[in-house]
């Protein structure tokens, strides 16, 4: 009888153990035999990685699926129209994508490019590598300043003759020096505020050329902030001409 018992508690703390112990346990796939060894980090593993990877990867994908087809509209449009525009901060990733697109629309034919500016400034050398590429290319280009054209943005302004910079009766215009932090040793601060004196030089050797002006005036103008409405642009000679309407641009 006691024996009977015994064998009883046992059947039914297995068929327990078995239901809900053994169920809650979650399956491990291994990659091999040599995973075994190590079933429980293998698991966390992998099921890190599927919770960190996968959803994000097919958020994106969905994003780019809501967001790409009105953009490809837009920019073929804009491509046909032979129109680049260049929003928002300066940065070496607006860089990249305008001058890809002012080279492919000189690659298709030497009909003038217009391109629309509307920006606050940013990094130096990326308005370099828009300006120079504005420079270099073939076809004729114009400019159409709006909203604000400041800092880097007025850097990339005057990269065409005065007689192709246009802007819209609104428009700000902002030219001040380069600013800049310094960190590190002595030596590197002193190498970087050297290079920074010779980018505020470089700068205003740029706009005295491109407006007319004294450098004298461009670099007492620049010591601050000095801003400009487009009747006082046109007299400053950055701006060649108003316009309110695209049938003005000629």
């Amino acid at each position: 009888m006691k024996v009977s018992a015994f064998a009883s508690v046992r059947y039914i703390a297995y068929t327990w153990f078995n239901a809900w112990g053994w169920r809650k346990r979650p399956r491990v796939l291994y990659e091999n035999r040599s995973d075994r060894s190590n079933s429980q980090g293998s698991f966390i593993l992998r099921m890190k990685n599927y919770s960190t990877t996968v959803p994000a990867r097919l958020d994106d994908d969905e994003d780019d699926k809501n967001k790409s087809q009105p953009s490809i509209q837009v920019d073929k449009h804009l491509f046909e129209a032979r129109t680049v525009l260049i929003t928002g901060p300066v940065t070496q990733d607006m860089a990249r994508d305008v001058c890809a697109r002012l080279l492919a629309l000189a690659q298709v034919s030497n009909d003038p490019i217009t391109v629309i500016v509307s920006s606050p400034g940013g990094h130096v050398e990326s308005g370099d590598m828009i300006h120079d590429t504005i420079k270099f290319i073939a076809p004729e280009v114009r400019i159409l300043g709006m909203g604000w054209v400041a800092s880097a943005g007025a850097l990339i302004y005057v990269s065409v003759p005065k007689d192709k910079r246009f802007c819209t009766p609104n428009t700000r215009f902002l030219l001040h020096q380069p600013s800049g932090g310094a960190g590190g040793m002595a030596t590197d601060i002193e190498i970087q505020a050297k290079e920074i004196i010779k980018m505020r030089d470089r700068l205003n050797k740029i706009f005295a050329d491109a407006t007319g002006q004294p450098i004298e005036r461009i670099e007492k103008d620049t010591d601050r902030d000095y801003w400009m409405s487009p009747e006082e642009g046109i007299e400053y000679g950055l701006v060649g001409k108003i316009v309110t309407s695209v049938d003005e641009l000629g």
